[in-house]
């Protein structure tokens, strides 16, 4: 082999991991893994699994202090950043995508009411007049991390629109839970935190308008909104929506700037005849060529987009893996069929989940199609709603919280 093969076949085994870790099966992948990892941890070592995820951990400031469980800090704070991510597809979608018109928005917030309802009405039916009805927030919520690892698995027979339709709809209906939460599950709110969130989201709209595209400037005014959602007593994961969509869709410079920049400096490149082809190190005028170009690309991608590439990886293969190694630990000891079958907090639950977020979504959606005349996402079809409704009853992690 010549030492010219081996930085080509070098580049190829790079080029295959980067293959794989860009694809959406693979990032489902981890999920799975972990899941069933939790599962086996907590059925084998019931104990250690306790007592590592429920290790406190405190987070001061001044005289402020914050103590939560490592598992409470995973959902807290790390998932912040997945509920951020997806906050940026979302308005990515708003912007250009599926969702850039109004009525097509419209549909998944809709559907997503649906989803919420009914699962309650039925989980209510179950429970009426038993101390457990106040459960009934526990069947209402969409998991978006598990939904979409599903929906990737599934990714070559799906159209795009469905996966947009699901994430925004998921996103409706965990900003809902945490409204829910908000407002029946939370013993009280700190509305001076809310009061200080508030003035953050503001001073990140005020940056956004004033073309201010430095991410540390949105990274400290975001962690301001989450520490003021973490005070108030509200889950703090929705300060990553919100972060979201304070972040510019819009680059310094637009295509045409980019094209004619680029051309210019392309010109500067061109090899003197003598000198072409066999140069190893670039000269000076080159350097400043590949630099000026390199700013040219910087300056014509979002925020948005750069953000949103830089995250991925980090969310996927590490902060929902970790999420679902905390919380999938289901202890499986005490599990009595019988009693599962019959006990009416159960059955709410998995009715509710099974059956009511389906029949929800469902019904809300073609509602909507047929008398308000909204059309459904390109290429989306009434099969591919039902297919969504039923990855919706995932209640996994906004079930976890209220319950």
């Amino acid at each position: 082999m010549t030492a010219n093969q081996r930085p080509d076949q070098t580049r190829e085994v790079f080029n295959a991991f980067q293959r794989f870790f860009d694809n959406e099966v693979a990032s489902a992948v981890p999920l799975f893994l972990t899941t069933a990892m939790a599962i086996a941890w907590a059925n084998l070592a019931f104990h250690s699994y306790e007592h590592t995820w429920h290790t406190q951990l405190s987070l001061s400031l001044g005289h402020l202090s914050v103590t939560k469980s490592l598992a409470h800090w995973i959902d807290e704070a790390l998932m912040v950043l997945f509920f951020f991510t997806v906050g940026l597809e979302i308005k990515y979608e708003v912007q250009v995508g599926e969702l850039a018109s109004l009525r097509k928005a419209l549909l998944p917030v809709i559907a997503a009411v649906g989803g919420m309802v009914v699962p309650a009405v039925v989980y209510t039916l179950f429970n009426m007049g038993l101390p457990t009805i106040k459960g009934w927030g526990i069947p209402m919520a969409t998991d978006i991390a598990f939904a979409l690892a599903v929906l990737a698995l599934l990714s070559r027979r799906i159209p795009l629109g469905l996966k947009v339709f699901l994430s925004a709809l998921a996103i409706a209906d965990d900003l809902g839970a945490v409204l829910v939460i908000a407002l029946f599950y939370t013993e009280s709110i700190a509305w001076g935190f809310l009061a200080f969130a508030g003035l953050f989201i503001v001073l990140l709209m005020v940056a956004n308008r004033l073309r201010i595209h430095h991410p540390i400037v949105y990274a400290l005014l975001g962690l301001g909104v989450w520490i003021a959602f973490l005070g108030s007593g509200c889950h703090a994961t929705v300060a990553g929506v919100l972060v979201a969509a304070c972040i510019p869709a819009k680059g310094r410079s637009d295509t045409d700037e980019f094209i004619a920049d680029v051309n210019q400096q392309m010109a500067r490149f061109q090899c003197e005849p003598d000198s072409c082809g066999f140069s190893i190190l670039l000269n000076d005028r080159h350097l400043d060529a590949v630099r000026a170009i390199e700013e040219s690309c910087h300056e014509v991608e979002t925020p948005l987009q750069r953000m949103k590439h830089a995250l991925h990886k980090w969310v996927t293969f590490l902060i929902i893996p970790l999420f679902a190694l905390a919380n999938a630990g289901l202890y499986l000891g005490d599990f009595k069929p019988a009693e599962a079958l019959t006990h009416p907090v159960a059955v709410a639950i998995a009715l509710g989940l099974f059956l009511g977020k389906p029949i929800g979504i469902c019904m809300f959606t073609f509602a909507a199609v047929k008398w308000f005349k909204i059309e459904l996402p390109q290429n989306v079809t009434a099969r591919h709603i039902i297919g969504a409704g039923c990855l919706a009853g995932i209640g996994f992690t906004m079930s976890l919280f209220i319950g």
